[in-house]
């Protein structure tokens, strides 16, 4: 089930705060979105359900041997089950075939793959319940004695398939008692409001054209396909991409702080604008915030961080933020790319690009983000080479045809308002209306006229169109 679904609005969620907020009892509370959760999680493959509950126990049970025998051998073996048992399970899960198919071309052996679906969220899941581990084994938090609360900490729906990554120290009173308040409950309406409408008014829209562009996942694009590509249509296509993959993503991150309001939870930011960002040091601390604090704080920092073998850590960090993107070259060529710009960065670029106009450090920062997300995108590295060989061919002719013309004025209005919600404009008009407004009610009134507009908006969009990706099921 998603977000962006009829089913998942006008019944899953209705239903679920209304069984919620029948009782005022904590733990039953808890309970109904225990199993909220689980109903959630189970919608496309109910037999994934067992594999979550198993790691769950398994992590909530080294969690308290831990805990128990705190400095003692006993708890450095809860601390390595937890990591082998959670590496294991992304291990056997996700990069079985890459890493058979790997071995069998180097050795040219011929083993065969076990080739197990992908569970849905469980690169999302392990990692949280690895952080809760590890910080109860430095002390930081302490073990979660209810099985039940620790398992709502890991199934909640909210967050459960594609985040942000919630540490269990940021909601860890939360779990046990939280208050819910009206002002939070409205708060998180129109959070999840604004996210909808992002996901189905523009990161939708843009997928349409980025498969006409690009291709998609069922459908690949061919290399005769490319052959027949414009320059300017691949570019496009790419910056389309670019489009789609933040305002799926965003989006989804603004739905899942949104709902968190609703049930008095409160989730840590994932996303602050980082197309804005002007530089690729400043993009990473504005995107998925929740991924690159989880390897700074858990990797690269008891690596050495800055302390020692800088580029060493650089390297480790950014060749896993790739791979945990898919088991694919790809995705660790995309990590790597990223490395070399942030050590460049590190060693020197970041100074110049300080002292140069903030017009000019964007446009860097863009110059580099935008293609990166190519690298991103195809898999195929055959169809990755040739893609980047048509974006930049402009010398050999076929560079622009009427149909790039004809996508770009038939959508320019969308694409300036894409441009614009790229850019705090939204969070800067809001707060400007909420505090020249003197009465509150006026600004509750226009709050809720917007939500209505985003309400009425996405779900003509989700009724008259059946194209609905999210990028991040595939990880």
């Amino acid at each position: 089930m998603v977000f962006a679904s009829l089913i998942f609005l006008f019944l899953f969620l209705p239903l679920n705060l209304l069984l919620y907020y029948s009782t005022k009892n904590p733990t039953w509370r808890n309970i109904i979105l225990i199993v909220f959760s689980l109903f959630f999680y189970g919608w496309g493959e109910p037999i994934w359900i067992t594999l979550m509950l198993f790691s769950s126990f398994v992590d909530y049970f080294n969690a308290l041997l831990i805990e128990k025998y705190r400095g003692t051998k006993w708890a450095k073996l809860g601390i390595v089950s937890t990591l082998v048992f959670n590496l294991g399970l992304l291990a056997t899960f996700k990069y079985d075939v890459f890493l058979v198919e790997n071995v069998n071309a180097l050795l040219g052996t011929d083993f065969k793959a076990p080739g197990f679906g992908l569970p849905i969220g469980i690169s999302f899941y392990t990692f949280q319940t690895i952080s809760y581990v590890v910080d109860v084994y430095r002390g930081e938090v302490k073990a979660q004695r209810k099985f039940f609360n620790f398992l709502m900490f890991v199934s909640l729906y909210h967050q459960l398939v594609a985040g942000p990554i919630v540490r269990y120290s940021h909601i860890a009173n939360e779990i046990d008692s939280r208050k819910e308040t009206l002002s939070d409950f409205s708060k998180g309406i129109s959070r999840f409001c604004i996210g909808l409408f992002k996901k189905v008014v523009i990161a939708n829209i843009a997928a349409e054209i980025v498969r006409k562009y690009m291709g998609d996942q069922s459908d690949p694009l061919t290399m005769n396909e490319l052959s027949n590509l414009t320059t300017g249509g691949a570019w496009l296509g790419v910056v389309m991409y670019a489009i789609q993959i933040y305002f799926d993503f965003s989006a989804y991150s603004d739905m899942a702080i949104g709902l968190g309001w609703m049930f008095g939870f409160h989730y840590h930011e994932n996303f602050k604008y980082p197309y804005t960002a002007t530089s690729i040091t400043d993009f990473w601390r504005r995107w998925h915030i929740s991924l690159g604090t989880f390897f700074k704080d858990y990797l690269y920092f008891p690596l050495g961080g800055n302390r020692k073998h800088v580029y060493r850590n650089l390297f480790i960090v950014w060749f896993l933020t790739g791979m945990w993107h898919g088991a694919s070259w790809n995705f660790i060529f995309w990590g790597l790319y990223f490395f070399i710009f942030i050590s460049l960065e590190k060693a020197f670029l970041l100074n110049f690009l300080k002292k140069i106009p903030k017009f000019f450090s964007h446009f860097y920062a863009l110059l580099i983000i935008v293609p990166g997300w190519v690298i991103f995108y195809f898999t195929d590295t055959k169809i990755l080479g040739a893609y980047f060989a048509k974006m930049f061919s402009f010398g050999s002719g076929n560079l622009w045809n009427a149909e790039v013309t004809n996508d770009l004025t038939t959508n320019l209005y969308w694409l300036i308002l894409a441009i614009l919600l790229c850019m705090p404009v939204y969070h800067k008009v809001h707060d400007t209306f909420e505090n020249r407004l003197k009465r509150p009610a006026y600004f509750e009134t226009i709050s809720i006229g917007l939500n209505v507009i985003f309400i009425v908006f996405s779900v003509a969009q989700l009724v008259g169109k059946s194209y609905n990706p999210f990028i991040y099921f595939r990880f």
